[in-house]
């Protein structure tokens, strides 16, 4: 039983994660929740200043990416699966580049000013600039 109540305590602990969307430290743009949406599914190709954006996700193994597709996107992994393929079949979108984890998420956004990116809030450091958390 205590076993199980851990587990328990564990699962909804993950599922309340804070998820920080992340840019380049010079990016001036302010985004909304619909904004970043609108980004992660193809939907907004430019910032509001007018810079070309490049959308990063974390690989689908990780929790983040789970509490960000429910959390913003309000989808499920399969659902952005076959929203993916739709737009790749039809040749109207590509998905977002995925990485492995938090730490490449972080070195992508530092270092190029069109690169967006979520991780858990918790990993955030001095080098990225947080635009808004979910």
């Amino acid at each position: 039983m205590k076993k199980l109540l851990l587990i328990l305590a564990a699962l909804s602990f993950n599922s309340f994660a804070e998820i920080a969307v992340i840019v380049h430290p010079s990016n001036d743009s302010a985004l909304d929740e619909k904004s970043v949406a609108r980004i992660f599914t193809g939907k907004m190709k430019s910032f509001p200043n007018g810079n070309q954006i490049i959308p990063v996700n974390l690989d689908n193994s990780q929790a983040a990416t789970s509490e960000f597709n429910e959390k913003v996107l309000k989808r499920s992994e399969s659902q952005l699966k076959a929203y993916w393929s739709k737009l790749v079949f039809t040749g109207k979108g590509t998905p977002p580049q995925s990485v492995a984890n938090s730490e490449e998420v972080l070195k992508l956004v530092s270092t190029n000013p069109s690169v967006i990116g979520y991780i858990d809030a918790s990993k955030v450091t001095g080098d990225v600039k947080v635009v808004t958390k979910f």
